[in-house]
């Protein structure tokens, strides 16, 4: 697994052990992509290490966890977004999937490998993100998903680099249905570079509002009723 980080240029080392920037505090994560790249399929591969193929639409779920990062337990709040509507060069997004984009602390931009127009959204989307947080520069990835449809592809890694490149963004090219490894390795990077950036917090500097409130419990249950939906359809 390679994960680049495209704003230095540079294979991201391991992070060294260091309470200098883990905080006790809730990271929150944005999932944005276009319909059909897998956002729903990568969530629940990173919070339950199983891949379902079928999930229904998607109308926006928050999970919230529990993680171990470095050695230190922290609080992630996940939000599915729903797809964005891809207009020629730009999108359209949801009412949720814009209020989740000033509400989230790190994104995951996410195309199909297989999917020229999702690959093409991607750009437009980091232009949201910009114009959200005008004063910061919240941490991004770009995933290009279903690397193991290889006989399909119709964007090639180069240009994913070469995006991530331009955009200063960190890029991995993975296949959720079968590596879960490259899928925590995207969370897991996200949460540290979030925690980073948070740190500018420690001294008392105001944080910004949550827009979306935190949910009252993990929302395991509905995982498990999606589960139980889909082994349902495959079985019949």
């Amino acid at each position: 697994m390679r994960l680049l980080n495209m704003s230095n240029n540079f294979l991201l080392a391991p992070i060294p052990e260091s309470p200098d920037y883990i905080i006790n505090r809730d990271i929150k994560i944005a999932v944005l992509g276009s319909a059909g790249v897998g956002k729903t399929a990568m969530i629940v591969r990173f919070l339950t290490k199983r891949f379902i193929g079928d999930y229904e639409s998607n109308t926006g779920n928050l999970y919230s966890r529990l993680v171990q990062l470095e050695g230190d337990q922290l609080s992630i709040q996940i939000q599915d977004t729903p797809c964005i509507q891809v207009n020629g060069e730009g999108v359209r997004l949801p009412d949720l999937a814009s209020r989740c984009i000033h509400w989230a602390d790190g994104f995951i931009l996410v195309y199909s490998i297989t999917q020229d127009s999702s690959h093409k959204a991607i750009h437009s989307l980091h232009q949201h993100i910009r114009k959200a947080h005008p004063d910061t520069k919240p941490p991004v990835i770009i995933v290009g998903n279903k690397s193991d449809l290889l006989h399909a592809r119709q964007v090639q890694t180069s240009e994913g680099i070469q995006l991530a490149s331009e955009l200063g963004a960190a890029f991995l090219e993975i296949s959720t249905s079968e590596n879960y490894e490259d899928v925590s390795d995207v969370f897991q990077h996200l949460c540290k570079e979030v925690s980073k950036l948070n740190s500018h917090y420690i001294n008392g500097e105001k944080r910004r509002g949550s827009l979306i409130p935190r949910p009252k419990s993990p929302n395991m249950q509905d995982l498990k009723r999606r589960f139980k939906q889909a082994l349902s359809s495959k079985a019949k």
